[in-house]
């Protein structure tokens, strides 16, 4: 039986002149490997090859690429631009591969790496783009629970106006003392401030609404961001038109591989941010007011 590490150093050795993502090295584990995955292709959870391949390309992206990565110097990925690339880099030395029974034995576990996006609820993507924005961005993110608000204004009062994640980016990081000092002398900050609307899924049905929905509760951001894990191609097009007349970006979440998340359409830069709005979302949320109690020790 080959392990998945052994595929992912066999495949990457033998085609050491191209890029893979994960998903293409999915499918050519399927194509090279197909007795060793007989019993995963006859799993019930994996109706279609396509299906089977995320799977993979989760595996791929977890820690056996790590252990790949620690048994043959050989392989190397590269995380940017996105999405995470996996190839074989020639060097001096070469490796014997190490039978690694470990990192495979127990494919029952891999089983809960990626399940479907049925399975999903837009609740369930809060921590991973958290983890997303907090490792591969550097922000220090906060969610928003609706439900902590005051309800001051009755019924509707709140409507549209709380986003879900919310983030700092820090400026002065590796910065002189003169160069604060002369900061704080100035009209300019330490600091950005995102704000990200989630959706499990974007479709011709929802995406006007998902997109307005972003513009009325991020808008007060330096940056802002309509985010989903499930985007029809199909409206791809409709995004870019409302994205440059509004300046909300979309970042496509990789709920199978995180480090292969992308941002699809970049936000326009605010250069100042909407203190009216900031007020207003924090006379009603408890969440938010910590927030931005925060930024205001940050800075």
């Amino acid at each position: 039986m080959t392990t998945r590490v052994q595929m992912i150093i066999e495949t990457l050795r033998d085609y050491p002149d191209q890029m893979f993502t994960a998903r293409q090295l999915g499918k050519l584990f399927l194509e090279r490997y197909p007795h060793d995955l007989d019993e995963k292709r006859k799993n019930p959870r994996y109706k279609t090859d396509a299906d089977l391949i995320i799977q993979l390309a989760a595996e791929i992206g977890g820690e056996r690429t790590e252990a790949a990565k620690r048994l043959c110097p050989n392989i190397v990925t590269q995380d940017k631009p996105r999405p995470r690339r996996y190839y074989w880099q020639a060097t001096p030395d070469t490796f014997d591969l190490i039978e690694e029974d470990d990192i495979d034995a127990n494919d029952d576990l891999a089983e809960n790496i990626a399940p479907s996006l049925s399975s999903f609820s837009e609740h369930d993507l809060y921590p991973m783009l958290i983890s997303y924005l907090s490792e591969d961005l550097g922000l220090f993110c906060r969610r928003i629970d609706e439900r902590r608000s005051r309800n001051m204004r009755g019924s509707g009062g709140n409507h549209w106006l709380h986003p879900d994640i919310v983030a700092l980016e820090t400026l002065d990081k590796g910065w002189s003392e003169v160069v604060r000092a002369c900061v704080r002398g100035s009209n300019d900050s330490f600091f950005r401030l995102w704000s990200f609307e989630v959706k499990k899924s974007l479709n011709r049905s929802n995406v006007r609404k998902s997109f307005f929905q972003a513009v009325s509760n991020s808008s007060w951001a330096n940056f802002a961001y309509l985010v989903t894990a499930n985007l029809d191609s199909a409206v791809e097009a409709e995004l870019q038109m409302l994205s440059g007349l509004h300046g909300v970006g979309v970042l496509l979440l990789n709920q199978q591989s995180l480090f292969d998340s992308q941002i699809l359409i970049p936000a326009r830069e605010r250069t100042n941010i909407d203190w009216l709005s900031v007020n207003r979302i924090v006379e009603e949320n408890q969440d938010y007011e910590a927030f931005i109690d925060q930024v205001g020790i940050y800075s």
